[in-house]
């Protein structure tokens, strides 16, 4: 189980190795003061009404976007746009069963971007369309006692390739009796990082291993729907109805002060609690009892190991005073550049950086290399 020092922490570093990481950062990589930082940032988009109208409104003003994320599945794939239709819409059978309303918000995502509704369809499929980009992350949820504000933190860098950077932007949404919900997501994906107005906040991880993949329904439209529950127990039905395509985890917490990390997998999910610990932190690698094995931690990233190693150290260091400038400190880290928490490897670099206040609406994202940018503050 996943506690403040993991107690098979020296046992998970050992499977790294061949690992291959420098001691230290080239003083050209080093951190910048933070008044000398880049002052970029991404668009801000907001929708509201129905899921028909905001799809439509989405897909309007992130039309530049959704059709370049299209242009880039297909050439990542080299085949046509009607290629691409045409696998998407073997999926729409599982779409209409579990989330038939997220199927007419895509029909006005279409709609408002002017492409077909089964490639916005495919902009939620992604991965299963055999485009599948590398993914690292470092996420990171501290309960209120472990703040210097006593308020919930949660967040990651999310770390992929920079090919991504143009395709993203950050979402509000309003949809009727339901939460508001605040993303970091790109390319008309419906939702991504960020955290509904319940507070229920949702962070991921890519996991290397476990059980195999399968054909049901990809975790981008369940990552919408997680936004639809009011706390982390109807998150865990959720995930219990759900036949994933692929194991993903999620690190969450919400507004009643609790926090897990659910493994995600083919088989169902894996919850992992911080036993009294008030924080969790995950990578790249699986630490649940059924899936921590020697053959899923030679399938994982090697660098998953030690970065889950600095984060712990450095929660641990800050906690029952962490503030949220602590926190963008961590996740500038270098240590074990260029595969660092602060990511600059040329395959899979960090391409945004989020730290959440949830229960004030409040997610500060920094574009690109969070040693590089500025953090800046979008509310819901």
């Amino acid at each position: 189980m996943l506690k403040p020092v993991h107690s098979s922490r020296r046992e998970l570093l050992g499977w790294a190795a061949g690992a291959t990481v420098a001691a230290a950062v080239p003083a050209a990589s080093a951190a910048v003061p933070v008044e000398s930082r880049e002052s970029a940032q991404f668009p801000f988009y907001t929708a509201r009404g129905t899921h028909r109208e905001l799809g439509r409104e989405h897909g309007q003003q992130a039309a530049r976007q959704i059709r370049a994320h299209i242009e880039l599945m297909c050439a990542q794939q080299k085949m046509s746009r009607d290629q691409l239709r045409r696998r998407a819409a073997q999926f729409q059978p599982a779409f209409d069963r579990y989330c038939p309303h997220l199927v007419d918000e895509m029909r006005g995502l279409g709609e408002g971007a002017g492409v077909a509704f089964e490639e916005a369809l495919a902009c939620n499929i992604r991965r299963e369309l055999h485009y599948a980009p590398q993914a690292g992350c470092t996420a990171f949820a501290i309960k209120p006692e472990g703040a210097a504000h006593h308020e919930m933190l949660a967040g990651q860098n999310s770390d992929m390739g920079s090919e991504v950077i143009p395709l993203a932007y950050v979402l509000r949404l309003q949809p009727q009796n339901k939460p508001e919900v605040l993303t970091y997501t790109f390319g008309g994906m419906l939702a991504y990082h960020g955290f509904n107005s319940a507070g229920v906040a949702k962070f991921e991880n890519a996991l290397g291993g476990g059980p195999p993949a399968r054909f049901g329904i990809p975790h981008y439209p369940v990552e919408r729907m997680m936004y639809e529950c009011r706390n982390l127990e109807e998150v865990f039905s959720l995930l219990r109805k759900m036949p994933l395509e692929y194991n993903v985890n999620f690190l969450m917490c919400d507004g009643e002060g609790n926090i897990a990390d659910i493994e995600s997998t083919t088989e169902g999910p894996q919850i992992l609690r911080d036993h009294g610990a008030g924080y969790l932190v995950h990578t790249n690698h699986f630490l649940s009892k059924p899936y921590a094995t020697p053959e899923n931690f030679k399938r994982s990233l090697p660098d998953s190991f030690p970065r889950l190693e600095r984060i712990h150290s450095l929660v641990q260091s800050r906690y029952g005073s962490i503030t949220v400038a602590d926190l963008e400190q961590f996740l500038s880290d270098h240590s074990g550049y260029p595969t660092s928490i602060c990511r600059h490897d040329k395959s899979m670099s960090t391409v945004a950086s989020m730290v959440a206040e949830p229960r004030r609406g409040v997610m500060r994202i920094a574009l690109g290399n969070p040693c590089r940018h500025r953090y800046v503050i979008y509310t819901m």
